[in-house]
């Protein structure tokens, strides 16, 4: 079964971190740029940041820039997400998508950039 996997969310303390994972299972992502999403009740999803494959090319959202960081393991079949310094508005699920070669759905904010894949979405909360 061809699926990406989320990981690492739950609740935390404002100021603190978490670590985000997103696991490919049946395809290989070195050939993919993964995005991570995020949606909050009420409100549109948002990007948050993305990696190309290749040369590897960062994109973050302005008001995640140097809090979280992207990184990708390609032996690990895996892309993380370390958040640090965390806001009650970074509180939202958090999803990954694949998209191949570049993070062409990312830059472009379209919502209905068709993906090739998407995971199941992992919830992070952060409140005191």
């Amino acid at each position: 079964q061809l699926q990406l996997v989320e990981s690492g969310g739950g609740l935390v303390q404002p100021g603190g971190s978490l670590r985000l994972s997103c696991a490919a299972s049946g395809f290989t992502l070195d050939n993919y740029a993964i995005g991570w999403f995020r949606q909050a009740p009420g409100k549109e999803r948002e990007g948050v940041s993305c990696i190309t494959s290749g040369d590897g090319s960062i994109y973050y959202t302005k008001s995640v820039k140097g809090r979280f960081t992207i990184s990708r393991d390609n032996a690990k079949n895996t892309v993380y997400l370390q958040m640090n310094s965390l806001k009650p508005e970074d509180t939202a699920v958090y999803f990954c998508a694949a998209d191949i070669g570049y993070c062409s759905g990312y830059v472009s904010g379209d919502p209905l950039y068709e993906y090739d894949y998407w995971g199941q979405g992992t919830q992070v909360t952060v409140s005191s």
